[in-house]
């Protein structure tokens, strides 16, 4: 009987052992991309749809003159390329007008999904 556990408890230890290990060798998971679809463009503007998931990123995008309807509100944290952030919180049902500015990437900070409708100029 002695026996029986101390193999059932050794077996038991090296499963949690090699579990360890195991756990520590996953790479941690990229970030989760924002969404971006082009609804329709030409050679003057381009009208896009952007989604947020909660936890979601942009690419690195250029800041030129857009205007933004919010059909779902909520809070992005831009990244600048210096390092400085800043927090913008959307309203759903506002438009605003973003003017040219440095290269930025958003975030989703909250927990709820975020939906832009965004004309650029060209």
């Amino acid at each position: 009987m002695r026996k029986t556990v101390a193999v059932i408890l050794g077996a038991l230890a090296l499963s949690v052992w090699v579990g360890e290990g195991i756990a520590q060798d996953k790479k941690p998971a990229a970030p989760m991309k924002s969404v971006v679809k082009v609804l329709v463009e030409n050679d003057k503007v381009t009208a896009m749809e952007n989604t947020y998931a909660p936890g979601a990123e942009s690419e690195l995008s250029r800041s030129g003159v857009r205007v933004v309807r919010v059909l779902k509100g909520g809070t992005l944290q831009r990244t600048f390329e210096d390092g400085k952030k800043e927090t913008v919180t959307y309203k759903t049902g506002q438009t605003v007008i973003n003017e040219p500015g440095p290269a930025y990437r958003n975030k989703n900070i909250g927990k709820t999904t975020i939906v832009l409708y965004v004309v650029r100029l060209k």
